[in-house]
């Protein structure tokens, strides 16, 4: 089913000026003669398209900034104070909905994303998309639904029908889920070629890369996160709260504190942000997340995988795992011998392990006055839940990686003039402008689970989700061999 050419336009303003139909293949051609462009295409110069025919000297183009008297900052504040305030609510109803909610959440915050990125060129180069390029926006749409099914039948098939026995009646229509991604994906593929235009073949191929760049952002680097919601809600829920904790933190360091110890700027692209912000932060994301996946990890509701379909939430039981149950972590001794011995002292609960008469397999508390006891190292015994650990890595990524996504978001908005990505979340703009940095976060965290806390994905189900796809003879070898080994 073809989507319409002008489905879901956003409201981001400008829109060139009709074009000559002589026009060439190259991107600037429209974007020089238009009256509100931009940016020149990816394929041009990267010089300014305010260019002249005078040897007047080129001015590089300003960013479009609020007027400076339009809203008052307090008023700013209190906006998106209350705004935050209702986002976070409807954040903790669909996380008490249920995973197939949390899940579908998702899909329709990919959709709104995909469209408010892809609308950022389509609004820069609309007259010349609308009247010599067909089934433009058709072909972008199909790009993304080819790419949704393929990362998501695949999760479907992995998570959902091989690991639950209930499901494994559907594993004849699971096989089929590579051939139809492939399908669609090669009908898709001859489209768009076969909707190439001689005299715009440059300018397509460039808004073909644009499309590809933005479906490795909304699809590729979310292609896990379902994963993370159905291997417990803490590894959804604790990122996504790290990266709110993080962007809040570093707004109000910046606004305090910014530009007082370091004046050089942070990032040239996005010259509001401070050294100060990044890096309060920073300290104020550690701190937050050491203590919030604490209190995560006492509801059964975050910590239990499930692999179940249902419409209805229901209450999860499970025996939680290791790194939710409070365990004695001894901290490095190493680390205080770089210490002075005056603020090792200074610690609490740091204790001074001594050798009775040099033997050092005899080991015990130091006494003070002690003739026969010579130091031999410091240690401190903390009472922690190991997921606080995994949460001091995952809030290290959310402070020095993840806003590099707003900074990549900012740069987009910057090279084509434009304030927000939309208007939908007042005093936030578009849901780009708040989700920029979460995307990385859900494939690092990903990435971080399968790789220190679950590192083995075999289960009773799949086992048997694999011996029902073998043939009869391989069948019965299979079971001569397991009770041979029984």
């Amino acid at each position: 089913m073809l989507m319409s050419d002008t489905f879901m336009d956003g409201n981001l303003g400008l829109r060139n000026r009709k074009q000559q139909p002589n026009d060439t293949d190259d991107p600037s051609h429209s974007a020089d003669k238009s009256a509100g462009s931009i940016l020149r295409s990816d394929s041009s110069s990267t010089t300014d398209v305010h260019s002249h025919t005078t040897n007047e000297p080129r001015r590089q183009p300003t960013p479009l900034m609020p007027h400076a008297n339009s809203e008052s900052r307090p008023l700013k504040i209190l906006t998106r104070a209350i705004s935050g305030l209702i986002m976070l609510t409807l954040f903790v109803a669909i996380l008490l909905s249920g995973h197939l909610y949390v899940c579908a959440f998702v899909v329709c915050l990919q959709v709104l994303l995909f469209r408010e990125l892809v609308t950022v060129r389509y609004h820069a180069f609309f007259d010349r998309i609308e009247e010599t390029i067909p089934l433009f926006r058709t072909t972008q749409w199909m790009w993304f639904f080819t790419s949704i099914f393929y990362a998501y039948s695949e999760f479907v098939v992995e998570v959902l029908i091989k690991s639950n026995t209930k499901l494994h009646s559907f594993i004849d229509y699971a096989q089929l889920a590579p051939a139809l991604s492939f399908t669609l994906y090669t009908g898709t593929f001859v489209l768009t070629i076969a909707t190439f235009q001689p005299g715009h073949i440059r300018f397509q191929l460039n808004q073909l890369c644009w499309t590809i760049v933005v479906l490795c952002l909304t699809v590729g680097q979310l292609k896990y996160i379902m994963h993370n919601v159905y291997n417990g809600l803490i590894w959804f829920t604790l990122p996504i709260l790290l990266v709110i904790t993080n962007d809040v933190m570093a707004y109000f360091c910046g606004i305090t504190c910014g530009r007082k110890l370091v004046r050089r700027p942070f990032m040239l692209v996005s010259p509001n942000k401070t050294w100060e912000g990044f890096i309060g932060g920073g300290i104020f994301t550690v701190i937050i997340g050491w203590y919030l996946s604490r209190f995560l990890a006492q509801f059964a509701w975050m910590t239990c995988p499930t692999n179940q379909f249902v419409l209805f939430p229901q209450k999860l039981e499970c025996e939680a795992e290791n790194i939710f149950h409070e365990a004695t972590t001894y901290f490095p001794s190493q680390v205080f011998e770089l210490l002075p011995r005056a603020l090792i002292h200074s610690f609490p609960n740091v204790v001074e392990i001594c050798s009775v008469d040099g033997d050092e397999t005899n080991l015990t508390g130091c006494t003070s006055g002690a003739a026969n006891q010579r130091h031999h190292h410091y240690e401190l015994a903390l009472n922690i839940v190991p997921v606080q650990l995994h949460a001091i890595s995952l809030s290290l990524f959310a402070s020095l990686v993840a806003p590099f996504g707003g900074f990549l978001a900012s740069a987009i908005k910057r090279a084509y003039g434009i304030k927000d990505f939309d208007s939908i979340i007042p005093g936030h703009g578009g849901l780009m402008d708040r989700f920029d940095c979460q995307m990385i976060m859900a494939l690092f965290t990903w990435v971080h689970y399968n790789t220190f806390i679950k590192i083995t994905t075999v289960s009773v189900a799949k086992m048997l989700y694999m011996y029902k796809l073998l043939p009869e003879k391989d069948r019965e070898e299979f079971l001569k061999r397991i009770l041979g080994d029984a």
